[in-house]
């Protein structure tokens, strides 16, 4: 088997805790993270987004603590995949990836520090 070389800057784990709220194009939906990176994040959405659609995304990092409160990001993206998920012949739900296209330095660190605190709890 041949491995091909990891391509990505930023590491990707999986995490279904981050909520997601995206907007542009004239909709609006709330989504579920499926994995993050600080230069994107793989989502779960209830409509289809075309490929290169500009988004606002609202995204919400856990606390440290359970009890801590939430880390709140507005950033922007831009959406770069788009995976009809289907049932039984019908499409339950669409599996998306964002590129974040304007983040400034803290917002990245944030999503490092955030990524890592969860890579080494798993």
């Amino acid at each position: 088997m041949v491995r091909r070389k990891e391509r990505r800057k930023f590491p990707r784990i999986k995490d279904k805790d981050i909520s997601v709220q995206l907007s542009g194009g004239g909709f609006q939906t709330i989504s579920q993270s499926l994995d993050v990176s600080a230069s994107g994040i793989y989502c779960k959405v209830d409509r289809r987004v075309p490929l290169m659609t500009r988004v606002e995304i609202e995204l919400s990092l856990p606390g440290k603590t359970k009890t801590a409160a939430r880390k709140n990001l507005s950033v922007e993206g831009v959406v770069v995949r788009e995976h009809p998920v289907k049932k039984e012949g019908r499409v339950q739900y669409y599996d998306v990836a964002i590129f974040f296209s304007a983040l400034t330095p803290k917002e990245r660190k944030l999503l490092v520090d955030y990524i890592e605190k969860r890579a080494k709890q798993k």
